[in-house]
C-alpha cells in the first residue's frame, strides 16, 4: 500500500499536482484508494480455484499502477528531446487512467504461468541479461519503453482474455449437450 499507493501519489503530487490544490490531493487520495481496493480484491481473489484465468489479474496490478502512475517523471529524465509533453494535462490524465485500470476488471497479463521451451531458455536469459543491463546504464529510457510497452499490451491482452473465454465457453456448452441422452 505504502510502495505502491502512498509513496508515487506523493512523489507526484510533489513534482506537478501540487499546482493544481486541492484537485491535487483529490487525484491523490483517489489513486490510493483505489490502489487499497485492488490490493484488498487480489487477497480476496488469492485462494480460487486453478482456471484458464490464473494467466490474468483482474484489472492493473498495484505495482504496475504504481509504475504507469509515475511514467511521466520517468519520461521527463529521458533522453527522449524531440516529444514535446505538457505534463500539466498528462500528469492528472494518467492518475486518473491509472485509478480506474486498478480497480476495473479489465484482464491485464499475469505472467505467472509462463512455459518457455527449453530451446529457447538460453535466449530468454539473454533477453533478461540484456534488460537489466540497459536498465543499468539508461534506466530512465528502459522504464519509459518498458512502460510503453506495458501499456501497448493491454489491449493485446484483452483480446487474448476474449478468445479464450470464447474458446472455454464453447467448450463447457459442447461438454453439457454431451451429458444429454438420446431418447430415440
Amino acid at each position: 500500500m505504502i510502495s505502491f499507493g502512498v509513496a508515487p501519489a506523493f512523489i507526484m503530487y510533489f513534482w506537478k499536482l501540487n499546482t493544481l490544490g486541492r484537485f491535487g490531493w483529490l487525484l491523490c487520495l483517489i489513486y490510493v484508494i483505489c490502489v487499497a481496493l485492488r490490493l484488498a480484491r487480489f487477497n480476496v481473489n488469492t485462494g480460487q480455484a486453478p482456471s484458464w484465468r490464473d494467466n490474468f489479474f483482474e484489472g492493473v496490478p498495484s505495482p504496475a499502477g504504481g509504475i504507469l502512475v509515475l511514467t511521466p517523471l520517468i519520461f521527463s529524465f529521458t533522453s527522449f528531446d524531440f516529444i514535446n509533453i505538457n505534463y500539466d494535462i498528462v500528469v492528472p490524465v494518467f492518475f486518473i487512467v491509472t485509478s480506474l485500470l486498478l480497480i476495473s476488471k479489465f484482464p491485464s497479463y499475469s505472467f505467472k504461468k509462463i512455459v518457455i521451451q527449453r530451446k529457447a531458455t538460453i535466449f530468454l536469459l539473454f533477453g533478461i541479461v540484456l534488460f537489466f543491463g540497459l536498465l543499468l546504464i539508461y534506466p530512465f529510457n528502459v522504464i519509459s519503453i518498458s512502460a510503453i510497452i506495458y501499456l501497448s499490451m493491454l489491449p493485446i491482452s484483452f483480446f487474448h482474455y476474449q478468445k479464450l473465454k470464447k474458446q472455454n465457453e464453447d467448450q463447457n456448452y459442447k461438454d453439457e449437450d454431451d451429458d444429454l441422452e438420446d431418447i430415440l
